[in-house]
């Protein structure tokens, strides 16, 4: 039995090494015969950095050569960074954005003065959180959209047209909205990072973005903090009143926040709250 498995061991590495030598494209070589060699030839072909390159053809055929080019070329205008740099600095900003957005922007004191209402009236879950998100994010685009426009008209289209640099675009870019912001900031907030940061005497016009922003989100939170505050004393006094009633009615078992908000519901939707909120919010940026 094992004789026999060897025997067929044996005969099938005869029927693969018979199929291996009958295979199209391939001349059998005798064992006695030795392989023949072919002697390279070189032939010069021009190098684009000026002279001459040596390259080995076998068989005296003409070969072009294969070569691996790495490195950063330029981005096609004269002065300007290279175009991987600037998918580099494009992606960074682009996984920065929301960042940008939530503190360069309009954004911070509409978000939090919308959660204000809605803490306020004492409903914590309606509207939803991605409804004051939203209608914060489209009243800020509403209202950046003369500043997005400049920005557009003054670095972005002469860069797509070749006028300026991509470093001149971002300068062009960053002065309306440093413009928007320093608007918006208190003097005394500016003055405080300034003595942090151990500036001299600085112009309004050239003051950094690492100075302007941090001063520009303190002050956008104080204002909403007020905003807030000057929200909550109505509904504030709708609480006084039941509380009152309920305590006059001896009622003192019955929770005066769930006797209260159908009143805090109906005082707001008769005055026309959220148009009033919406329009103080838009008018508190003019």
């Amino acid at each position: 039995m094992r004789g026999l498995r060897r025997f067929s061991w044996l005969l099938l590495a005869i029927c693969l090494l018979g199929v291996v030598g009958t295979l199209p494209g391939q001349t059998p070589v005798s064992p006695t015969e030795p392989p023949a060699t072919v002697a390279p030839s070189i032939s010069a072909t021009s190098n684009p950095a000026g002279g001459s390159a040596p390259t080995v053809v076998a068989g005296g055929a003409s070969s072009t050569p294969l070569r691996l080019n790495i490195g950063l070329e330029g981005g096609g205008k004269p002065a300007d960074v290279s175009v991987a740099i600037q998918l580099v600095v494009l992606m960074t900003l682009l996984t920065l954005a929301p960042s940008l957005v939530i503190l360069m922007t309009s954004f911070t004191r509409i978000v939090i003065v919308l959660g204000f209402v809605r803490t306020a009236i004492g409903v914590p879950s309606a509207p939803a959180n991605q409804i004051i998100v939203g209608l914060a994010l489209f009243l800020t685009f509403f209202l950046m959209g003369p500043v997005f426009d400049r920005m557009n008209a003054e670095a972005l289209q002469p860069y797509l047209a070749g006028e300026v640099t991509s470093v001149q675009a971002v300068e062009k870019a960053t002065v309306p909205l440093r413009e928007f912001m320093l608007k918006q900031t208190r003097t005394r907030d500016l003055e405080f990072f300034l003595e942090l940061g151990r500036f001299p005497p600085t112009r309004v016009e050239d003051l950094p973005l690492r100075v302007v922003v941090p001063a520009f989100v303190i002050s956008e939170l104080q204002t909403a903090f007020q905003m807030g505050f000057l929200l909550f004393l109505p509904f504030l006094v709708v609480d006084f009143l039941v509380s009152s009633i309920l305590m006059a009615l001896g009622m003192m078992m019955m929770p005066p926040a769930i006797v209260s908000l159908p009143f805090k519901l109906l005082l707001f939707v008769l005055v026309d709250g959220w148009h009033l909120v919406v329009r103080s919010l838009v008018e508190s940026f003019r």
